[in-house]
């Protein structure tokens, strides 16, 4: 059995296609979504406090698009700063579960931005702003305490574990 290199066509010149196995879309049994760690000159995280009491780096769901993209898009429009893909590392896949669905939280780090955050979902997050790591306020929301500590393993945060399959260097600096 010979194995063709992905892209090459079979050694019989003839390609093969995908079909789904029934009509329908899957039922969803998973959550996608983004944690983004975004750090000022000063090293200091950026943390909402959401509606619900707990601190929260920006993130959400990932939509039909690249996690480069998501991570663009979902900071623009939670804290009004703007990034390129370019800018954005991807860290590590975290998986953990939650109320019996899977929960899949991509870490990613925006290294350069522009722009002042600023309460973009003020029904969500009503402001951000920028902690010392050492200093976190208390508590913070379970996918932000996994990349958190993902980033940074010396980080003193208490949280359910996590499934993480790095992906990239974690660059501290």
């Amino acid at each position: 059995m010979t194995l063709e290199a992905p892209g090459e066509t079979p050694a019989s010149g003839v390609r093969v296609g995908t079909a789904p196995r029934p009509p329908e879309p899957p039922v969803p049994h998973a959550a996608l979504g983004v944690g983004i760690i975004v750090t000022d000159e000063d090293g200091r995280i950026l943390l909402g406090r959401h509606r619900s009491g707990v601190h929260e780096l920006p993130g959400g769901k990932v939509e039909n698009e690249s996690v480069a993209a998501a991570v663009v898009r979902e900071l623009a429009e939670e804290t009004g700063l703007l990034a390129v893909p370019e800018d954005v590392e991807i860290l590590a896949m975290l998986l953990d579960g939650v109320g019996g669905v899977t929960r899949v939280t991509m870490a990613a780090r925006v290294h350069h931005h522009t722009g002042r955050p600023f309460a973009a979902e003020p029904h969500l997050v009503a402001h951000w702003s920028w902690h010392s790591p050492d200093s976190l306020p208390d508590p913070l929301f379970v996918p932000s305490g996994q990349v958190l500590t993902t980033w940074r393993p010396d980080l003193p945060i208490d949280h359910p574990p996590a499934y993480v399959y790095p992906l990239a260097h974690t660059v501290t600096a």
